[in-house]
């Protein structure tokens, strides 16, 4: 379960409230996602990769930062295109994950195939994180790991500069880049890897398939036709250009502006086909009263200013919960999430974080083992306490469109996904750049 105590700075960010209906153009930073997949592809790759268009946050730079003290050349000086050099991994070395989900799950098992010993540790709260199920695949795998009895940071890889591999059951219903992390590294391994899921379902199963087709554009060998069985091929990982698209999740609190406000917001740069999950986002903004458009000028979402409730199973798409959820509570009935109690165990408790920030500005709100369950009623202005998580201060601001007097207690923390936040979006609800 994540961490619940709130530090809270000096001055508090008010969410700005909107007196008309947005319209705004955007274009966003690169996904997260794809980014950290594609540092970790290019590391393991057997020549040079370039990234246009990725994201620069602190997630992104720790990733670049773990994969560089393991031997990887990165130069990323440049935001628009950075460029990854494959280099003989070694170690003794140390690998600062933050907050990280992607950094304390994907670089592990690449430390695996570095010659020394590799230490992980990160901020206080990523200490809460499931990282059990990993070590434990890890170890049946062949690779030697020291970690606390909790099967948490911090830990110790004690690389041999090689993985034998093979195959490995792991419950990955705790996050699905416990396996990414595997597959990500597995064409290195002398066996490769086949990963057999045993538990409840995998939650963002988009982030696997995301995973896969970008193994395979790396030359990788990946068979997933059977239902929770991955298995990847021994093989050489091919060096390449990567493109890498605006990032969605993010670009979920702008769309969900344009139906708080009956506005009209577009997502420039997006591609014909996705890796991201666009589809279920349109059908769930489209359930909400939202239009949802692709076009030659981008993603389009328009509002009419009524907000619709909703019933959905978010388990695909658990990174949107925080944004939805201040939706809901400007609709015109009752929402029910389920499908997200894995979201206890991201950056905070997100569930319980929810339910006790907006319950404190008067909604109505129930948190349940995997979900909430929303009754709109009015809410009042107030203190918001993000809790060190990006997607909270998203939600935060969302509501602060209609509700005014809404005060984030650390804006800073969409830093990790997104530094650029506060500035679009005040722009957007102002209309002034």
């Amino acid at each position: 379960m994540g961490n619940l105590t709130a530090t809270r700075p000096p001055q508090p960010w008010t969410a700005p409230t909107a007196s008309d209906p947005v319209s705004a153009t955007l274009r966003l930073p690169g996904s997260k996602s794809m980014t950290a997949r594609a540092l970790v592809l290019s590391a393991l790759a057997s020549g040079p990769s370039t990234l246009a268009g990725p994201l620069r946050a602190r997630d992104t730079e720790l990733m670049a930062a773990g994969l560089r003290a393991l031997g990887a050349h990165m130069s990323i000086s440049d935001d628009e295109r950075w460029l990854v050099r494959p280099h003989p991994l070694v170690g003794p070395a140390h690998v600062d994950v933050g907050l990280a989900g992607t950094v304390m799950r994907f670089v592990p098992p690449v430390a695996g195939l570095a010659d020394g010993r590799i230490t992980f540790d990160g901020d206080p709260q990523a200490r809460t994180r499931p990282l059990g199920p990993l070590i434990g695949a890890l170890r049946s795998l062949g690779v030697r790991v020291d970690a606390p009895a909790t099967g948490s940071l911090p830990l110790t890889v004690l690389g041999a500069g090689r993985v034998t591999g093979g195959e490995v059951v792991i419950d990955a219903s705790a996050s699905s880049q416990l396996v990414s992390g595997l597959l990500l590294a597995a064409p290195r391994f002398d066996r490769g890897v086949v990963v057999r899921h045993v538990g409840p379902p995998v939650p963002s199963a988009p982030h696997l398939r995301m995973t896969v087709q970008m193994l395979r554009a790396a030359g990788a060998a990946v068979d997933d036709s059977t239902p929770d069985v991955w298995v990847v091929e021994p093989g050489p990982l091919t060096g390449r250009g990567w493109e890498i698209e605006p990032d969605l999740s993010g670009a979920v609190p702008f769309f969900a502006a344009a139906l708080v406000t009956g506005g009209e917001v577009t997502l420039q740069g997006w591609p014909r086909s996705s890796a991201q999950p666009v589809e279920q986002l349109r059908a769930l903004l489209q359930r909400m009263g939202g239009d949802v458009t692709l076009s030659t000028a981008g993603l389009t979402v328009r509002g009419t200013g009524v907000v619709h409730g909703l019933d959905a199973d978010l388990s695909d798409v658990s990174e949107l919960t925080p944004a939805l959820t201040a939706l809901a509570m400007l609709a015109d009935s009752p929402s029910r999430f389920t499908g997200v109690g894995h979201i206890r165990g991201h950056e905070t408790d997100r569930l319980t974080a929810l339910a006790r920030e907006f319950a404190a500005l008067g909604a109505d709100i129930t948190e349940s083992a995997d979900g909430l369950e929303i009754r709109p009623r009015p809410l009042r202005g107030g203190v918001f306490e993000t809790y060190h998580d990006h997607r909270m201060a998203h939600a935060a601001a969302v509501a602060g469109l209609a509700v005014p007097g809404i005060e984030l207690s650390d804006v800073a923390c969409t830093s990790k996904t997104m530094p650029e936040f506060p500035a679009l979006w005040s722009a957007m609800v102002t209309g002034k750049s």
